[in-house]
């Protein structure tokens, strides 16, 4: 099988997937009697106004965390989770016009790093 049938049939696995989760849901639901349904939805909106006031608290404390470890200039650690500090990063170079001034200064190609690695992901059309 070459690469393109490959994915054809990657594409049949994910649609067959897809199906089978929406059979399980339909089944499912069979099950469930009004009652259930509506006790479920009363269950869900109880809980929503709760996770949106935890979510608010973990957003706050999270920016309050990282402002601290920035100006700490240090990862730190808790029970169990840590912010960790990363120093940032050099900026890049403009590597058009370095190319151009290789051909001038072939030295420049000597500072070069090595290009990545190629990595493949597989999107949707």
């Amino acid at each position: 099988m070459n690469t393109s049938e490959k994915l054809d049939q990657l594409d049949d696995y994910q649609a067959q997937k897809i199906v089978m989760e929406m059979d399980k849901q339909k089944l499912i639901d069979a099950v469930y009697t009004s009652e259930i349904r509506q006790a479920v939805k009363d269950i869900e909106a109880e809980f929503v106004t709760k996770s949106e006031a935890v979510d608010e608290n973990i957003t706050k404390l999270t920016e309050e965390i990282k402002n601290d470890v920035l100006q700490l200039g240090g990862t730190v650690k808790g029970s169990n989770l840590m912010a960790v500090w990363n120093k940032g990063r050099p900026g890049g170079y403009d590597t058009v016009k370095l190319d151009g001034m290789a051909s001038i200064i072939p030295q420049i190609k000597e500072a070069k790093k090595p290009d990545g690695e190629p990595s493949v992901s597989i999107r949707k059309i």
